[in-house]
């Protein structure tokens, strides 16, 4: 090898580092240095501006066209009504009611979703068959399914949690298997070349490599189930059952109570929307972060 020809061979050696040293920095994430409360007060305030701008646009519309408070009730009458429940104990009850029965029976559809998704994925055969089948219960609207729980449970708990797995296990297994079909084949390759099979393969590689899919399916599902759960309450009734929103908002329809009802549309609206933001969206956040498909300035 002639001196020339080393000269360059270290030369070369010297851009591929280069290279490979801009891409590593490429794909770490740049140190921000925003403070976290900025970050905060950032993401909080668009958020609080077109509330406020909805609550003012509800108020000059009553004002300008005086409709009748058992039609279209102002948010003083909304307001007037919240404080009148409030008082009796009436909102904190619904609001426990609810929140206990849908967060157990979210984390039920997700220990079923996701066993069911896992062996689906794994099984050629079932995935066939079962594949439509999850597709097209994830369509179902969930009040359908409440007939069904009534009959096989009564007027029961058992059949609110029904109604709640049956609307949120199609949609947590169907994105657990959108996840599974975006993991590349080369790292099951790679994976099974290095001895990670069976189990192991699925524990170490396709789970951590779905969980984007994974994570959009569990968003989904609580949807659902949230859905499922107003419909189950606004249908199932009985002494034996503790209040949830969706009998308070059944309440005020009895009632003809129009400013109730618009309450119970609203604390239906908001249990949704911070569970959204305290929850599913850091979690969605770090998930993509971790991947590098997301950096502080997205």
């Amino acid at each position: 090898m002639s001196v020339s020809d080393a000269v360059k061979r270290q030369a070369g050696a010297g851009d591929d580092a280069q290279l490979e040293a801009g891409l590593d920095a490429l794909a770490l994430e740049a140190p921000s240095g925003t403070p976290r409360w900025r970050k905060w007060v950032t993401a909080a305030v668009p958020p609080l501006v077109v509330l406020a701008g909805l609550f003012a646009l509800w108020n000059v519309l009553v004002l300008a066209l005086n409709p009748s408070i058992t039609k279209f009730p102002g948010p003083a009458d909304v307001g007037a009504a919240i404080s009148d429940q409030w008082s009796k104990g009436v909102v904190v009850e619904a609001f426990q009611g609810s929140l206990q029965r849908g967060i157990l029976g979210f984390a039920l559809s997700v220990l079923v979703g996701t066993a069911i998704g896992v062996v689906v994925a794994q099984v050629t055969f079932l995935r066939a068959g079962f594949g439509p089948i999850l597709s097209g219960l994830q369509v179902l609207p969930s009040v359908a399914w409440v007939p069904v729980a009534i009959i096989w449970f009564g007027l029961t708990e058992k059949a609110m949690f029904a109604v709640i797995l049956l609307g949120a296990v199609p949609s947590i297994a169907n994105g657990l298997l959108s996840g599974v079909d975006q993991v590349p084949p080369l790292l099951l390759r790679v994976g099974h070349v290095l001895g990670a099979r069976g189990f192991r393969a699925i524990w170490h590689i396709v789970l951590p490599a779905a969980l984007p899919g994974y994570v959009a399916g569990l968003k989904q599902g609580w949807a659902f189930s949230w859905r499922s759960l107003m419909a189950a309450e606004l249908i199932v009734r009985s002494n034996d059952i503790a209040r949830g929103l969706g009998g308070y908002l059944d309440d005020g329809r009895q009632l003809q109570d129009m400013p109730m009802v618009f309450s119970g549309v609203f604390f239906i609206l908001l249990v949704g929307i911070v569970i959204e933001l305290a929850f599913f969206t850091p979690l969605e956040r770090a998930v993509l972060k971790r991947r590098g498909l997301l950096t502080d300035r997205n």
